[in-house]
């Protein structure tokens, strides 16, 4: 075996290890005993430990030196992502990264109890030491990797875009949002839609329904389940995909954009290319990307006119109640200022990342102490969306993220539903007739054209690279402008 070969096996085992672990991390949300959770932490843990000791073990350094990147494209691009995968894995040293765990850990369980008393003061001590010890982290991965230490953990979400790439990009959307949202909440007042029908909607029936849609959507569930969690998400494997989701005998429209929404993850994780499974070119391109597959199908397709249409007859048959398009339109395209980013829906929804997109590079930089971020919170919510969160529960306390360490992810969900926009306006220049399809509840052609200009490339192309192939530029914020302005204002 020549080295880059020896490199191809190590990572080969490493992912398969990361598969286990992406399993067992379903189990715990989906099946597992409450009991069962001290036990899978440590199995979980060994897991990342070997797989973290196969990454850096002195014969993958040895490899690394010895061998040189292959002329083929796709094994040169599995070749410098393989090396970034190393050259990240080494920078830290090993007792930083324990610290990180550590701090993490901790800091997520206070956080727990502090959303649901509002009480920040209780987080603050723990939080402020996982952002000095992410900061430290974050310099010293930049250094690593030639780039800014608030770039290099975007880049270990979204591989390819930078800070000063989504700063110009956010700030446009910013100014667009200050004309379109009072003009989008005008028209929407001036024409009130009949509500949804009160439920019951029963969970059995649900469930039945949200999986005959999501199949018909393309997921193919020989290689799929769907089962129940208190948060819906996808894992698993690009041959084992794993969907959740929740249901609320009050309102069918949450389950059915869950459902179809975590269906979008997984038909890109089952088309990924299968003759590099299991290789870093062979995965998803990144957070940003993934968010743009699950939001092609659960906003820009499921949510048109078109495929309204179809699905209200779907759902008048199988609840036995008269549920109009137009209900189901005020239901799933009502635009409102609320203060929770994962209620929000998707002209204000921006906002809420535009916020913590400023204010977690103002922490990373130590230009915004942890004791003062509550304020600056409700100052910056204020300026963008003109109300005031009332307590720190529904403001800085609300997510996960920086409390397990998080810094970096957050872009990426606009990053994604801006590009979900800029490649459904290129799939309907590519296909004639796509809101007929959609009218049928027919996605396919919509799917094969994203397998042919999305879900193939893997990670062979960066997050601009693969918009430039597939759409002609890179991101615009114009596509998801106009997107908005036909639905909210037309």
């Amino acid at each position: 075996m020549t080295a880059y070969e020896r490199l191809r096996a190590a990572f080969g085992r490493i992912a398969t290890l990361n598969e286990a672990a992406a399993v067992l991390g379903w189990d715990a949300s989906a099946m597992m005993p409450d009991g069962g959770a001290e036990a899978r932490g440590e199995q979980v843990a060994v897991l990342a430990g070997l797989a973290h000791e196969l990454l850096t073990a002195p014969q993958v350094a040895e490899d690394f030196a010895a061998a040189t990147a292959p002329a083929a494209p796709w094994e040169a691009a599995n070749f410098a992502l393989m090396q970034e995968a190393h050259k990240r894995a080494t920078a830290l040293p090993q007792d930083l990264v324990e610290a990180v765990s550590r701090a993490n850990s901790h800091c997520e369980t206070i956080w727990r109890t502090a959303r649901q008393t509002s009480d920040f003061a209780l987080v603050q001590a723990p939080l402020t030491e996982v952002v000095n010890l992410a900061r430290e982290s974050a310099e010293i991965l930049g250094a690593a990797l030639g780039v800014s230490p608030y770039d290099a953990l975007l880049a270990s979400f979204q591989r390819g875009v930078t800070a000063a790439d989504v700063t110009p990009v956010f700030a446009e959307y910013a100014a667009f949002l200050q004309t379109a949202l009072p003009a989008a909440e005008a028209r929407q007042l001036a024409n009130p839609a009949p509500a949804m029908p009160p439920g019951p909607y029963p969970e059995a029936m649900q469930e039945t329904l949200c999986q005959h849609l999501s199949e018909a959507a393309g997921l193919d569930y020989t290689h799929a389940r769907l089962d129940r969690s208190a948060h819906p998400f996808c894992g698993g494997t690009p041959t084992d995909v794993r969907i959740t989701n929740r249901y609320d005998e009050a309102d069918v429209c949450a389950a059915l954009m869950g459902a179809l929404h975590e269906t979008g993850h997984g038909i890109y994780e089952q088309n990924l290319p299968a003759a590099y499974r299991r290789q870093p070119v062979g995965e998803a391109a990144g957070s940003a990307v993934h968010e743009s597959q699950s939001l092609i199908i659960e906003m820009q397709a499921v949510r048109t006119d078109a495929y309204l249409s179809y699905l209200a007859p779907v759902l008048s048959r199988t609840f036995a109640r008269d549920i109009s398009a137009a209900a189901l339109k005020s239901r799933l395209r009502h635009v409102e200022r609320s203060f929770i980013r994962v209620e929000a829906d998707e002209m204000t929804y921006p906002a809420h990342v535009l916020l913590r997109f400023r204010l977690e590079q103002a922490l990373m930089a130590g230009d915004l102490a942890v004791a003062d971020l509550p304020g600056a919170w409700n100052e910056g919510f204020h300026a963008l969306l003109g109300i005031t969160p009332p307590d720190d529960r529904r403001g800085c306390l609300q997510d996960i993220h920086w409390h397990c360490g998080l810094f970096g992810y957050f872009p990426t969900y606009t990053l994604g539903a801006m590009a979900a926009a800029q490649l459904m306006a290129a799939a309907r220049r590519a296909i004639p007739g796509l809101d007929a399809a959609f009218g049928k509840g027919d996605l396919s052609p919509l799917r094969f054209w994203l397998n042919e200009n999305v879900h193939h490339y893997g990670a062979s192309l960066g997050f601009n690279e693969l918009l430039c192939h597939a759409t002609g530029e890179a991101l615009n914020p114009k596509a998801f402008e106009a997107h908005l302005t036909a639905r909210y204002l037309g």
